[in-house]
């Protein structure tokens, strides 16, 4: 299985981009979202380093190796959230997550179905189902900057495991920490990473 990929970006497509990398070339599907991401960052020619999903796209005669790219683990683990939700391929996923993926975590979130069913390939009835079932477990991507165990741990292990996950989501160490105490103050009752990133995000909406 191949996780991640480094390598020259020599192409841009509509949806993909092509990484050049120890003689081969490889092409690599990317969501809309991230697609803007890597055409504001990076030029022809520079190194780029993706996170990947590795799978088999499935046609009537044959198989075919696909790669979707994200920015980060944390982009890749949403992506794979989403295509739990049952009839939400890892292709329609890619195509459908257009708009950052914190403004649709925080929909689902929010059970928002008017914002989700406007994305590619999701009507009203797919938006439904998505909401169905993942609201209350995707909070914390509401914290992803666009342009975790679930075990019970002591305060001291999630606290570090939520600093460690918000500074892969480039938050400045300080900012994260203040962030992180000002949840477990307000609810010290937390037991979990994924409980202290979800607090965390919903004190942020309501700044």
């Amino acid at each position: 299985m191949i996780s991640r990929i480094e390598g020259q970006l020599v192409e841009l497509g509509d949806d993909y981009v092509v990484l050049k990398t120890g003689g081969i070339s490889y092409e690599i599907l990317v969501p809309g979202a991230v697609m803007r991401a890597i055409e504001k960052a990076y030029t022809m020619g520079s190194v780029v380093e993706l996170v990947t999903y590795h799978y088999h796209q499935l046609d009537p005669s044959k198989a075919m190796p696909q790669l979707i790219g994200f920015q980060n683990s944390v982009e890749r683990e949403f992506f794979e959230k989403f295509i739990s939700v049952s009839g939400i391929g890892p292709k329609a996923a890619c195509a459908a997550l257009v708009e950052p993926f914190s403004l649709i975590a925080g929909a689902i979130d929010a059970g928002d179905i008017p914002y989700l069913k406007k994305l590619p390939r999701i009507g009203e009835r797919k938006a439904a189902e998505i909401v169905a079932r993942l609201k209350g477990k995707v909070g914390k991507y509401g914290l992803i900057k666009d342009e975790c165990s679930l075990e019970v741990k002591e305060k001291d292990d999630i606290r570090n495991e939520a600093l460690e996950i918000m500074l892969q989501l480039q938050y400045k160490k300080p900012e994260a920490e203040g962030m992180i105490e000002k949840a477990l103050r307000r609810n010290p009752g937390l037991k979990t990473c994924e409980e202290l990133l979800t607090e965390v995000y919903r004190d942020r909406g309501r700044l």
